[in-house]
């Protein structure tokens, strides 16, 4: 039977994303290292096949390469040394760099990094200390990153703002002056495919102009925490009708308890109508098939 759906919970229904991969470690653009401030240095710099990194130095230099014949490209000169790292360097990998200053016994040691399309563009060595015109640019640059990173705070700020509530869905163009349709299915034990203890009772699905979506009510009555990790909406011949079906839920399930798990696919308005066949699966292989599940 139909129902009217309330603002914070389409926007919660509507709004799930999968978890993100952890990110990388941070690369500056420009790395500056002061001899005269660390004479000792061992750093870490991030290259990427591909993508060249250069040194500059402030007095002549010599420099050893591990693996010197992988690299792709290598220039040499005098107080200076580019390079475009191996082809076949994996994420993660490490190659040494040591660069001797001349006139002195001093030494810097870099660990290049491969990361995956990101690499730190130049490396500046500083044996003497530095000329006021090279720290007034480094401030004016540095000034101009917080800029960026302050806009850019400002603009997350404001796509937050307007992505929540029935506002964030008219902004979208997810919502007309027709609401959201939903579909209530009260489930019996005969009308659900399970194993390993996860049973539901109750689904209510939804559509906006874009796209349709669910809640289900799951039951573990299993042993350990069950969290959904896929979906998929299927014809009873187990055809795929919707690709790119996007799962969600706030927390696992605790054994002998219940919570709402959720789902979402791209789906124009007027289109798969009727009743579909939804499996829900977990990272533990524990899945749940609900074979007649309305779409509005």
């Amino acid at each position: 039977m139909p129902h009217t759906a309330s603002a914070s919970l389409v926007a919660l229904l509507l709004q799930v994303n999968p978890e993100q991969p952890p990110g990388t470690h941070p690369c500056e653009d420009i790395e500056r290292i002061e001899l005269s401030m660390a004479p000792r240095v061992n750093a870490e710099v991030c290259v990427s096949p591909g993508l060249l990194t250069g040194f500059l130095f402030d007095t002549p230099v010599d420099v050893e390469l591990q693996d010197e014949v992988r690299f792709a490209e290598l220039l040499r000169g005098r107080s200076s040394f580019s390079l475009v790292p191996p082809p076949d360097m994996v994420p993660g990998e490490r190659l040494r760099l040591t660069a001797r200053l001349q006139g002195g016994a001093q030494s810097v040691t870099f660990s290049l990094v491969a990361h995956p399309g990101r690499s730190t563009r130049q490396v500046e060595v500083y044996r003497d200390p530095r000329s006021r015109a090279s720290l007034l640019q480094e401030n004016a640059q540095e000034h101009a990153k917080n800029q960026e990173l302050q806009e850019e705070v400002e603009r997350l700020r404001a796509q937050r703002t307007q992505s929540g509530g029935l506002r964030g869905l008219l902004l979208a163009g997810a919502l007309n002056d027709t609401g959201i349709p939903a579909l209530e299915l009260k489930l019996g034990p005969t009308q659900q495919e399970s194993d390993d203890a996860l049973s539901t009772w109750r689904v209510i699905t939804y559509r906006s102009l874009k796209t349709v979506a669910g809640e289900v009510w799951l039951l573990n009555s299993g042993t350990t925490p069950w969290r959904v990790e896929g979906a998929s909406l299927t014809s009873a011949a187990g055809e795929i009708l919707l690709e790119g079906v996007r799962v969600g839920q706030a927390e696992p399930i605790p054994p002998q308890q219940s919570r709402r798990v959720f789902f979402e696919a791209d789906a124009a308005r007027g289109t798969l109508r009727g009743e579909v066949m939804l499996r829900l699966w977990g990272a533990d292989g524990r899945t749940l098939t609900l074979p007649k599940v309305p779409l509005p």
